[in-house]
């Protein structure tokens, strides 16, 4: 005859399993030795009901049921379940609806007291009363509690956080069933089984298994569990060795919540049970390292007792070695160095068939690690996903919500066109489209203003002359929605965006695949429950989509990683483990990270509520450590350095690393032989970074193109980049290589000097006949029309236009003189002259900003210059007024005639308006000729071009650097000249 799965006891039946076992693994081996042992039937198994806390943990658990011989599974169910066996419970209220909910109210009462906080801030302060709200509701607190409360020594700061705490009220009533949100609902069913097991005990056997108790329905739960006849509860991770002196501070009121133990300790406390009185679930899964527990026991004490590691840790001398032996302590100099070793040592594990994880919070370390897996066709099983914000479908939603708002700018539009679901479906359809797109590109989008109308793309396409290219824009400025910046009702903003979305990716693509569905749910919730949230504007709307994306984490697109090398957040690791785990990023901050502050409450106050304290996220991020790092094989690995700063270690390796040196020359030695273990990694993989033969750095460039293809004709603006930097030349006029425009205009000193010389040109043209009496007054009207019309940025043309007209004052009052010199003649004039006397023919060129004359062959010529440079500097590089002079005198500007030179002179266009006078005299400006022409023959009999020749400054970034591999090379360093076939 059949036994029952557990003997009768009078006290609650709490089981544990220690540190370091596979926690899976550990419940099912239990369990199937209670039921030999029990002598059940076949169909006893299927009647065991286990309850784990996380869906995680059920996969994990139903994984291994798949894995084992075939036998009849127990009945494996969530927390969250449990709700479903009330269906008078009504539906739980949607995340996203309550947080809707609340942005409204927080909204309004930011708009009736806007000295309360930023408009802006609505959205953070929404999400912190959400959390709050969860955790009240899962802690059954009850919001009279909060008026309660003894207010804080700045009451006036109370007073207002009260003001946004009552908005909470409402969602808390238990009697309202449209507020029953997620945590409320498993808190009422949690309580509701737990009155009627309490009434009718279960006949089968339940177990609640891996969960610490931290939450205070789920701990009542628990307790209720473990008094049933046949119920159970098995902690994770019970660290056994704790003295029951330093178990009874854990319990303490005042406790710290940061300790590994802290839940579980509160739960036995509450259960009136010891460490001791709780045994262990299985013998079958003993700690790998028992002495190894015992060392991470005595490491982790609570603050307060850590003076017992002056009495308690030279017991540990005889096993301290054994303790360490599986530990290795690895210290990289960056994060990336970091990642490569980690990925290294997985690499190892596989070579000798040994199934490794890497357990880490941190998503930048794991992508890198898989990042450098790949090197040898590695791919980890990842855990964790992406935030589906970073997925395709979710780049695509954020990328279209922003053109709710106006129209885009050229990147954001050249984003949408080019995104992998844009115009997907048909590859002939997608190859047109991407086409069309790059001619969009190159003729319109390069170098345009900061928005792109509907007139402009009208304008693009009508000017290219192409039928299919007017189509396809009639096609494009169809799909985007008619811009709303105001406040909108968000289902219409949502139905606006959908509209769309689809037109330009097609349904059946933006919505396939996981990541497709999980963005197709928030997308629904945000219209089935928009109606809760105020209007909101075109910019809020982004925000708002932002936040609700990177909540969710979608999986990577299915692959067949491998089975036996896995990374794993330190959810996924508490229910699994693996012969080698690699414990990265085990610096302060990353793991642990820093509690998040609450806006709300201080420390006191959420005591006196009965809510955990902030660092109860760092004792659950304690236990998770705890857990895996007593495995039999462990990797500790942090980076030394975080950018240019040092990075603090976790403070559980600064326990660790103190406390063995304590127990003498035994731990020293453990100590040294962990760091010793890890370097041996570091120096494997630094000795293969070594052995890769790096590609020799590039030599600094100087080719010698044949002569006949030296250009036969170079503009005057052109010879000082031939002094300077000839590889510029060489790479323009031999290579053809044209820098593109950037894809969005900046406001950049190129941008300001073309708007200044237009007002100036302007201004020099309405008043040629002479300046009028009412001169300033005209160049402030011609400012205010030029930069409307050339300057598309508000801001910048503000601050343009109170420069010139700073400058005004000073430009006017030296144009008199300028005027009694000579009057303007010509204005952006192109003019040419042929040089003889060279190898091959070469034409100068040249279009003067300015050029004035006294009508008996003088002239002046004036350029201008937005930073004048120093007389040195101008008289060294600035060729440019000399050699437009000299094609003056040579009749190189049509209808202009010139014998002499009346002055030369740079006109700086900053407050000052200083001018900076050039030598003008004949003997001058045949000397510059004739150094032109030296030069020039130079080049073209073989002269090699140099890179960076002489750079204005080290810091001075040319066109072509890049493709001089300028950085491979220094500007001091010696050119080698190379013929260019």
């Amino acid at each position: 005859m059949a036994e029952p799965l557990f003997s009768p006891q009078d006290r609650p039946r709490l089981f544990a399993v220690p540190p370091g076992v596979d926690f899976g693994h550990a419940l099912l081996a239990g369990l199937d030795a209670r039921l030999n042992r029990a002598r059940a039937d076949p169909f006893a198994r299927a009647r065991v009901e286990i309850i784990v806390n996380t869906q995680r943990a059920r996969r994990r658990l139903m994984a291994l049921l798949t894995a084992a011989p075939v036998a009849l599974s127990p009945r494996v169910r969530v927390l969250e379940d449990l709700a479903e066996d009330f269906p008078d419970l009504p539906p739980p209220l949607p995340p996203l609806s309550r947080r809707l909910e609340l942005t409204r109210l927080v909204a309004a009462l930011i708009a009736a007291d806007p000295q309360i906080a930023p408009g802006a801030a609505a959205f953070a302060l929404a999400d912190s009363l959400a959390r709050l709200l969860e955790e009240m509701q899962i802690e059954a607190v009850d919001t009279g509690a909060l008026a309660r409360l003894t207010p804080p020594e700045s009451a006036g700061h109370w007073q207002r956080s009260l003001a946004f705490l009552k908005l909470i009220e409402p969602a808390m009533a238990a009697a309202d069933p449209s507020g029953l949100d997620r945590a409320a609902r498993t808190r009422l069913a949690l309580e509701r089984h737990a009155a009627r097991w309490r009434a009718q005990p279960p006949a089968h056997p339940v177990i609640v298994a891996g969960s610490t108790g931290s939450r205070g329905a789920v701990a009542a739960f628990m307790a209720a569990v473990a008094g049933l006849p046949q119920g159970a509860v098995v902690l994770p991770g019970l660290d056994m060795d704790i003295p029951d002196a330093v178990w009874a501070r854990l319990t303490a009121p005042d406790a710290s919540q940061d300790h590994p133990q802290f839940p579980l300790a509160k739960l036995c406390d509450r259960l009136g049970l010891a460490p001791g009185d709780i045994p262990a679930w299985t013998t079958a899964a003993a700690p790998a390292a028992p002495d190894r527990n015992r060392l991470w026991s005595l490491a982790l004490r609570p603050a307060p007792v850590t003076d017992q590691w002056l009495a308690q840790a030279p017991a540990l001398a005889p096993t301290v070695a054994q303790a360490c032996a599986g530990l290795s302590l690895m210290e990289a100099e960056t994060p990336q160095e970091e990642a490569t070793a980690i990925a290294l040592a997985l690499r190892r594990a596989v070579e000798h068939d040994r199934r490794a994880a890497l357990i880490t919070p941190d998503r930048t370390l794991a992508r890198r690690v898989a990042a450098a897996l790949d090197r040898w066709s590695i791919l980890p099983d990842d855990s964790a996903g992406r935030p589906l914000g970073l997925t395709p479908p979710g780049v695509f939603l954020r990328l279209t919500a922003a053109l709710l708002a106006g129209p885009p700018d050229p990147v954001s539009l050249v984003a949408l066109l080019k995104h992998p679901l844009t115009a997907r479906g048909n590859d002939d359809r997608r190859a047109r489209h991407l086409a069309l797109t790059a001619q969009l590109e190159q003729r319109l989008l390069r170098g345009h203003g900061p928005e792109v109308t509907a007139d402009h793309l009208r304008a693009w396409a009508a000017e290219a002359k192409d039928p299919e290219a007017l189509a396809w824009i009639d096609a494009v400025i169809g799909a985007l929605p008619l811009a709303q910046p105001g406040p909108q009702p968000l289902p219409d903003r949502v139905a606006a965006h959908l509209t769309c979305a689809e037109s330009l990716a097609g349904a059946e693509s933006l919505w396939a695949e996981a990541a497709g569905q999980a963005a197709a749910q928030i997308m629904g919730d945000l219209r089935a429950h928009g109606g809760a949230a105020a209007p909101m504007a075109a910019a809020e709307y982004r925000a708002l989509l932002d936040t609700a994306f990177a909540g969710v984490d979608v999986p990577e697109p299915a692959y067949l990683p491998r089975a036996d090398i896995a990374i794993w957040g330190t959810l996924e690791a508490r229910t699994q483990s693996a012969d080698l785990l690699i414990l990265g990023g085990l610096n302060e901050g990353v793991w642990p990270a820093q509690p998040d502050q609450d806006p709300w409450l201080n420390r006191q106050m959420r005591r006196d509520l009965g809510l955990p304290l902030q660092e109860r996220r760092v004792g659950l991020s304690a236990h998770d450590f705890q857990q895996a790092a007593c495995a039999e094989t462990v990797i500790l690995s942090r980076a030394l350095r975080n950018g240019d700063a040092p990075a603090v270690p976790a403070r559980w390796l600064l326990r660790l690393v103190s406390l063995l040196p304590g127990i003498g020359d035994a731990g020293r030695d453990a100590l040294a032989a962990m760091r010793a273990r890890g370097d041996e990694i570091l120096t494997l993989h630094r000795s293969e970074r070594a052995a890769i033969r790096p590609t020799p750095p590039a030599s600094r460039p100087a080719p010698v193109p044949p002569p006949a293809d030296f250009p036969t004709a170079l503009p005057v603006t052109q010879i000082e980049r031939l002094i300077r930097d000839p590889y510029a030349v060489y790479a323009r006029y031999h290579l053809r290589l044209r820098p593109l425009d950037p894809l969005r205009a900046a406001p950049d000193s190129m941008a300001r000097g073309t708007g200044f010389h237009k007002v100036l040109q302007r201004f020099i043209a309405q008043t040629r006949a002479g300046l009028p009496a009412d001169a300033p007054e005209v160049f402030a009207k011609l400012t205010e029309a030029v930069l409307a019309a050339e300057v598309p940025w508000p801001a910048i043309r503000a601050l343009w236009q109170a420069r010139l007209l700073a400058f005004a004052g000073p430009f006017l009052a030296a144009e008199g003189a300028r005027r009694a010199r000579a009057r303007p003649a010509l204005q952006e004039t192109a003019g040419r002259v042929d040089l003889g006397g060279l190898p091959r023919d070469f034409a100068l060129t040249a279009r003067a900003d300015r050029i004035d004359s006294d009508g008996a062959g003088g002239v002046a010529i004036y350029d201008y210059k937005g930073t004048l440079p120093s007389a040195k500097q101008a008289a060294a590089f600035h060729k440019q007024l000399p050699l437009e002079a000299g094609i003056a005198l040579r009749g190189g500007f049509e209808d202009l005639r010139a014998d002499r030179t009346l002055a030369l002179e740079l006109l700086g266009t900053d407050a000052t308006a200083k001018t900076l006078a050039l030598e003008a005299d004949h003997a001058a400006l045949d000397q510059v000729w004739d150094e032109l022409s030296a030069m020039l023959t130079a080049y073209m009999c073989g002269a090699g071009m140099v890179a960076r020749a002489r750079p204005a400054l080290q810091s001075y970034g040319g066109d072509y650097d890049h493709l001089a591999r300028h950085g491979e090379w220094a500007d001091s360093d010696p050119w080698v000249t190379e013929p260019v076939p």
